[in-house]
C-alpha cells in the first residue's frame, strides 16, 4: 500500500462556497453610525434581532456560547438556542450536572454569547456573568417544549460517554424510552422540569454589534456596564464606544 502524503495545508484561505476564489467576500449591505444606536443595549439587540427575524436569517436564536474551565483556563464553545432576553440578561437552557458546559461555570461562573446573522452581515458579541434561572422559571419553558425534547431531557447524561461496549446510540435509545414509559399517562403540561435541567442568564457587561463593511474596516460599536456610584442613579449605565475594525 502507498503511504499517504500529508498535506502542506488541508485548507488555505477559503472564500465561502467558491473554490475558485482567492479573496473573501466583501460586505456591502449596511453601515452602522453612533447615531443609530439605542442608549440600552437590550432595546439595541432586540431591534436587530427583530431585523433578523424579518429579512429571513435562518434561525437568528442560533449562538455560540464559550465557557472557560478553572484554573486551567481551557476554552469550550458550542451552539445553542438563545430563549429569552430581558431586561437582566440573556437566556438559555440546558443540562446543569454532566455537561462540559456545567463542569465550566461551576469552576467559573463567566460566559460569551456570539450571534452571526449572515443575511445581514451582522453579529453580537456578549461576555459577562452568569446565573442559574429558579426551577419555576425553567418550567414555564420546559412546560413548551415538545414531549420528546422534555423525555431528552431527562434521559440524556449529557456529555457522558456512550461506549460502543454499553450499546451506543442503542443506550441512550433505551434511556429515552424508560423516561417515556415511566411519563405514560402523564399529560404534557403536568410534566416536571428536573431538578438539573434549566435556565442559564448570561448577564453582560459588555456587548458588542459589529455591522459588516467593504475592506474589512467594518463598524464595531462596544456597550460597556458602568456601577453607579453612592450618588448616582441605582440603575447601571452604559458607555459605548466605536472600536477600530
Amino acid at each position: 500500500m502507498a503511504a499517504t502524503r500529508t498535506p502542506e495545508k488541508y485548507i488555505f484561505a477559503p472564500a465561502g462556497g467558491n473554490p475558485s476564489k482567492a479573496q473573501a467576500d466583501q460586505y456591502l449591505s449596511g453601515k452602522l453610525e453612533r447615531s443609530d444606536l439605542y442608549q440600552d443595549p437590550f432595546e439595541q439587540f432586540h431591534a436587530w434581532f427583530s431585523q433578523a427575524q424579518a429579512s429571513g436569517v435562518h434561525q437568528p436564536e442560533t449562538v455560540c456560547l464559550s465557557t472557560a474551565l478553572l484554573p486551567t483556563g481551557a476554552p469550550s464553545s458550542r451552539f445553542v438556542y438563545l430563549k429569552e432576553l430581558d431586561a437582566h440578561g440573556f437566556v438559555i437552557y440546558s443540562n446543569w450536572a454532566t455537561s462540559r458546559k456545567a463542569v465550566d461555570i461551576r469552576s467559573n461562573p463567566q460566559a460569551s454569547l456570539a450571534f452571526w446573522w449572515r443575511e445581514v452581515e451582522r453579529q453580537v458579541r456578549v461576555e459577562g456573568s452568569t446565573e442559574r434561572l429558579t426551577k419555576e422559571e425553567s418550567q414555564r419553558y420546559f412546560t413548551l417544549r415538545a414531549r420528546g425534547s422534555k423525555a431528552g431531557a431527562w434521559a440524556s447524561e449529557q456529555s457522558s460517554v456512550l461506549s460502543e461496549e454499553d450499546g451506543g446510540r442503542d443506550l441512550l435509545d433505551r434511556q429515552v424510552k424508560d423516561v417515556e414509559d415511566r411519563f405514560e399517562g402523564i399529560a404534557d403540561e403536568d410534566l416536571e422540569v428536573p431538578d438539573f435541567w434549566g435556565g442559564l442568564r448570561v448577564i453582560p457587561n459588555a456587548i458588542e454589534f459589529w455591522q459588516g463593511r467593504e475592506s474589512r474596516l467594518h463598524d464595531r460599536f462596544r456597550y460597556s456596564k458602568h456601577q453607579p456610584g453612592a450618588s448616582e442613579s441605582p440603575a447601571p449605565m452604559w458607555k459605548i464606544e466605536r472600536l477600530s475594525p
